[in-house]
């Protein structure tokens, strides 16, 4: 029988209880299974189990360990990857019924990097057709609900990663960020997800090689759970041209030893959107910032407004959808509203169009740069609504503004990913209903360390305990 104690550890006490033989990886794997029968039914987290093959690489972890084979961090670890990131040998359908039968033949470089640090890959998790989407939901699959209220949106579109995460179906997954797809499911959800700075993390074989957009990073319960992910996932490739190697040997590392905030200066800014934010949220984020102050943080509350970046997201998101499907536009007809939606939309994109959107985006960028000489991290709300039903493609108003797209309400995280900043989200407290709220972290670039570091202090000092729909 599965120990379902199991599923309840962090990621690095499975990591080292699996190390030290007090457990061993095929045990870790059933314990996981077990909680994805119970739990994945109700909620249509995981679309395809890789169970045969998982089973193998854990029976082989396992002879590893007992020989004292040198292993590595994610050593024996079941993890999950988005349904848009190719795995070999594993069915990958982009949440496209036109991919329903789709089994690549290698794996995405991100994949090849976490098998190699030991993971094994379990399960690939719902996402929005190709991922456009803030809610996880498609045609093939249907919807992916909220473990904390199953009536609710986990958000998207890396939904069915941040639910299989929160509810314990699985220590740790994967997920892609280009709007805001890593940050408000991890809010939506309750757990920690960090966008990192482009070119840390390789995306071959994603269209769009130069592409500043897209982004792999981890969904995990714990900031030092994510860090533990992102070492492993961060790196130097000669497969991608704009590939970097970090400034820091180890994220974790440095997330381990952060005990306090001394000497940080940290702006708190409600609305840096001007599309306005929820107030309960707003307050239970501002609050969280302060109780920094108690760990040696300045603390500044400000007014800091990016707004007109808006537009030119929007601009540069429909050139972009465009490239990313170039190969299937004769298919268009094919796709579910949401893809079909943005890629006509990026279609009328123009030259002049793309070069305002470039100014504004240059001028934003610097705004940000003056900000971050005066401060080493932004907060603000990650996620500027509660969760709201899963029934509903996206939220229609705040406080009465109103959207006429899925997109404009996540304003807030996509005016970062605009600028080619990291930000992670981590729960910053629950609302009087019980619902997680995530704070946005916010920092220049390549200061993952630093993010995830105040991620550790923020969750420590405000507890959110598990969803009721979890292991």
């Amino acid at each position: 029988m599965a120990d379902q104690t199991l599923t309840r550890k962090s990621a690095r006490e499975l990591a080292s209880l699996i190390r030290t033989r007090a457990v061993s990886p095929t045990e870790v794997l059933d314990a996981h299974l077990a909680a994805i029968e119970r739990l994945n039914p109700k909620l249509n987290a995981i679309v395809t189990l890789a169970t045969e093959q998982a089973r193998a690489a854990a029976q082989a972890a396992e002879a590893a360990t007992m020989r004292s084979a040198p292993t590595g961090p994610l050593h024996g670890l079941p993890i999950g990857i988005k349904d848009v990131t190719v795995t070999a040998g594993i069915r990958t359908t982009y949440g496209s019924q036109l991919y329903k039968d789709n089994v690549p033949a290698e794996d995405a470089e991100v994949v090849r990097r976490l098998k190699a640090a030991g993971a094994i890959v379990l399960a690939k998790t719902n996402t929005p057709e190709f991922a456009t989407g803030a809610n996880t939901v498609n045609a093939l699959f249907g919807p992916t609900r909220n473990p904390w209220n199953p009536e609710l949106s986990p958000a998207g579109s890396s939904g069915g990663s941040a639910v299989a995460v929160a509810s314990g179906m699985l220590p740790l997954a994967q997920g892609t960020d280009f709007g805001c797809s890593i940050r408000i499911p991890a809010a939506f959800c309750g757990i920690v997800g960090i966008r990192p700075t482009p070119g840390l993390t390789p995306s071959f074989p994603m269209p769009l090689a130069w592409d500043p957009g897209q982004v792999h990073g981890p969904l995990a319960r714990t900031a030092e759970d994510a860090a533990l992910f992102l070492d492993a996932i961060v790196g130097f490739s000669s497969l991608s041209p704009i590939s970097v190697a970090p400034p820091w040997k180890s994220a974790l590392a440095v997330v381990e030893g952060a005990s306090d905030a001394r000497e940080l200066r940290i702006a708190y800014a409600s609305d840096i959107a001007g599309i306005g934010v929820d107030a309960e949220i707003d307050t239970i984020c501002r609050r969280a910032a302060e109780r920094l102050r108690d760990a040696g943080a300045t603390i500044e509350q400000i007014a800091f407004d990016v707004s007109d970046g808006r537009d030119s997201y929007q601009t540069w998101r429909g050139a972009w959808m465009v490239g990313q499907q170039f190969d299937r536009l004769s298919q268009l007809e094919q796709f579910g509203e949401n893809l079909k939606g943005n890629v006509k939309a990026g279609l009328q994109v123009t030259a002049l169009d793309l070069a305002q959107a470039e100014k504004t985006r240059q001028q934003v960028f610097h705004r940000f740069r003056e900000l971050f000489d005066r401060f080493d991290l932004l907060l603000t709300p990650a996620a500027p609504v509660r969760p709201y039903p899963v029934t509903m493609n996206f939220p229609t108003e705040i406080n009465g503004h109103a959207f006429d797209n899925y997109v404009a309400w996540i304003a807030p995280a996509f005016l970062i990913t605009l600028v080619s900043l990291p930000a992670g989200s981590v729960p910053a407290g629950r609302t009087s209903d019980g619902l997680p709220v995530g704070l946005q972290i916010v920092a220049p670039r390549f200061e993952e360390p630093k993010i995830l570091s105040i991620a550790k202090l923020i969750q420590r000092a405000n507890p959110i305990g598990w969803p009721p729909y979890s292991s």
